[in-house]
């Protein structure tokens, strides 16, 4: 495994930071072993991914503020259209390569990936500079975030928009019927305050839920749990078991959800998850099978979460939990 203990001692503190109490807190002490983990991370290449189409992140200048994840060889795709995935990156961070090894290895199977942010970290990020400090929060509140919320459907406004571009790379290749939003953490609670998009047909939460102490305001915009009600498709989330920081809110959710298909899967490895392994790990797997069966109606990938024997039932690591489906026993 890539990502290390001190690593995930320091996701966790940032999660605690965006995941917020109503006091104002004193900055953790910086953690020189996690930030030395970071930057061996940062060293590691991109990954192609081990889908059938190797995968690359860019930037693009018609699509500011976002990096785009997405096969190399666009014409290797075929008749293959690209179902589009909009992410929101944990900590609602400005850093769209914060969990390229994840989001490359979505892209591999044929999607078309956009995280919000820049490429500020591994290949492709500029030299590290001063930042500009956020804005000072006011007493009890959370400082702004780095993205909004907005910038999520802005990358499915991009997608469809060059989708009909004569000219673009991207005209023709996509399946306006395969749109997913996602999201870590904070990035998660944003894909949840998109998810009344009609265009929308799954979402994929990724060590998120909802705060079950009360309304938040972490993504720029007070959030609570009647945000749920707001769901039209199925939605699964992934979560990383009782250590996970945002363990007790997703269980919440999962219990509030009552209208649409859930599912909620959990890996017991803490909030820092698989992003940093290689891949994107084993959630990222899991992620890869439900986009597959939500939007192309993979019956092998469906296979990994309904039926008396599902592939994730009879796999000792995961626990999985679902309802709403059409079948559903053998949960565990």
């Amino acid at each position: 495994h890539l990502i290390s203990r001190p690593l995930v001692a320091a996701l966790a503190a940032i999660a605690v930071t965006m995941l917020g109490t109503a006091q104002q807190r004193a900055p953790p002490p910086v953690d020189r072993a996690a930030l030395e983990r970071q930057a061996e991370i940062n060293k590691l290449p991109d990954t192609p991914g081990t889908g059938r189409f190797a995968a690359m992140k860019e930037e693009v200048a018609s699509l500011p503020r976002h990096v785009v994840y997405r096969p190399k060889d666009l014409a290797a795709l075929g008749r293959t259209k690209l179902g589009v995935v909009a992410w929101g990156n944990g900590g609602c961070s400005d850093d769209g390569a914060s969990s390229r090894f994840h989001l490359l290895e979505i892209a591999s199977h044929g999607y078309l990936v956009i995280a919000s942010g820049r490429i500020l970290s591994g290949p492709g990020a500029p030299p590290r500079e001063p930042r500009e400090p956020r804005p000072a929060a006011p007493q009890g509140q959370l400082p702004p975030p780095r993205t909004q919320v907005s910038d999520l459907t802005d990358g499915i406004d991009w997608a469809l928009a060059e989708n009909t571009r004569t000219g673009s790379p991207y005209f023709g290749r996509i399946d306006p019927a395969q749109i997913a939003y996602s999201g870590w953490s904070c990035g998660g609670v944003q894909a949840l305050q998109v998810a009344k998009d009609p265009r929308v047909k799954t979402l994929v939460i990724h060590n998120s839920g909802i705060l079950n102490s009360g309304p938040t305001n972490m993504t720029g915009a007070s959030v609570g749990k009647g945000v749920l009600l707001t769901l039209h498709t199925p939605v699964i989330y992934i979560e990383a078991g009782p250590a996970d920081i945002a363990y007790e809110n997703g269980m919440d959710d999962f219990k509030r959800i009552s209208h649409v298909p859930v599912a909620i899967a959990n890996l017991p490895v803490g909030h820092g998850g698989t992003f940093n392994e290689p891949n994107g790990g084993a959630a990222a797997s899991v992620a890869v099978s439900w986009l597959n069966w939500q939007l192309r109606g993979d019956a092998q990938s469906a296979k990994r979460f309904v039926g008396e024997d599902c592939g994730l039932c009879k796999d000792a690591q995961w626990s999985l939990q679902r309802k709403q489906f059409a079948e559903t026993r053998g949960s565990r």
